[in-house]
């Protein structure tokens, strides 16, 4: 059962804090954001509550959130959004939500970092700090963290659909970055904490930098390859060797390599999503087409050079 945006309203939300959080219920509700898997109210000045509206994974999503981001919050240098209360199935809503804490700024498909040297720094740190080994019993990817290669089909699929409807003009440098990025020799070291999903829609701007990372359904432990694509997808051109420079450990060649080819994955998923005449639901928006172009234009400029 999924519900509709019809079916969430805020005397709903009223209803669900009154029948299990009573002491939040008289806060004032708005909505915020219709996301991919949730919708996002404000509650209050520094409360949200998501719900799940669209696909059956967010149940899971939501509590992996709830069990996992309490532990990571307190080491990680910019605000997300920190779980502080499980809302559990009820006849009211038959789907387990969250209320958590709010994260101001703007999404960055709607409000790109412009100053591109502080956003290289601050988006570094942030993931030099949540990149730490996991514990056992860690999540793993759904469709990430693995090597490169068993995405192969998928690359087939998406830069074949891009090309057929006109979306890309270089389909081939597209597949040289691919290739070598899955020719790479894989990780090897221990699992990380990864945000596992960072496209411009997750992460959040004030005043031209990075201010606040959301969304966090896709943690999971395993090679930083994945989470690292992100600089070539978030950050203004002439930012992302300023990124490697700072991030930490300095990433190797084959990290590199790899997550190059993540960020062709990722590029090539916004583009298909930001196609409006495609993908018509909340969450796929043609704000999300622009950064992956421009993404997918700086990682096949080496193929030219």
């Amino acid at each position: 059962m999924t519900a509709t945006e019809r079916d969430i309203t805020e005397d709903l939300i009223r209803d669900l804090l009154r029948e299990q959080h009573p002491d939040l219920a008289d806060r004032p509700v708005k909505l915020g954001a219709l996301g991919w898997d949730n919708q996002v109210w404000r509650l209050g000045d520094d409360l949200a509550v998501r719900l799940p509206w669209a696909t059956q994974s967010a149940d899971a999503l939501l509590r992996k959130e709830h069990a996992w981001l309490p532990l990571l919050a307190p080491h990680l240098p910019l605000q997300i959004p920190v779980p502080q209360r499980l809302g559990e199935p009820s006849e009211r809503f038959p789907r387990p939500w969250l209320v958590t804490t709010w994260v101001p700024g703007e999404p960055a498909d709607r409000a790109p970092a412009t100053r591109g040297a502080e956003a290289a720094v601050t988006l570094a740190t942030f993931l030099t700090a949540l990149h730490r080994p996991a514990p056992d019993g860690a999540p793993t990817g759904r469709d990430r963290g693995g090597p490169l290669a068993d995405t192969a089909e998928h690359f087939t699929q998406a830069l074949a659909s891009a090309t057929e409807r006109g979306l890309i003009r270089e389909p081939d440098a597209v597949r040289v970055v691919w290739e070598d990025a899955a020719a790479a020799p894989e990780w090897e070291g221990p699992r990380l904490w990864l945000h596992g999903d960072l496209h411009p829609a997750n992460i959040l701007t004030t005043n031209g930098t990075f201010s606040g990372v959301i969304d966090f359904g896709d943690l999971f432990a395993g090679d930083p390859a994945c989470d690292l694509a992100a600089a070539w997808v978030l950050l203004p051109d002439g930012a992302v060797d300023h990124f490697h420079e700072t991030y930490r450990p300095s990433p190797d060649t084959a990290t590199l390599r790899r997550a190059r080819g993540w960020a062709v994955l990722r590029a090539l998923s916004g583009i298909h999503i930001g196609d409006a005449g495609v993908h018509g639901r909340p969450g796929g928006k043609p704000t999300w087409g622009p950064p992956a172009h421009a993404a997918l234009r700086r990682l096949t400029a080496s193929v030219h050079q």
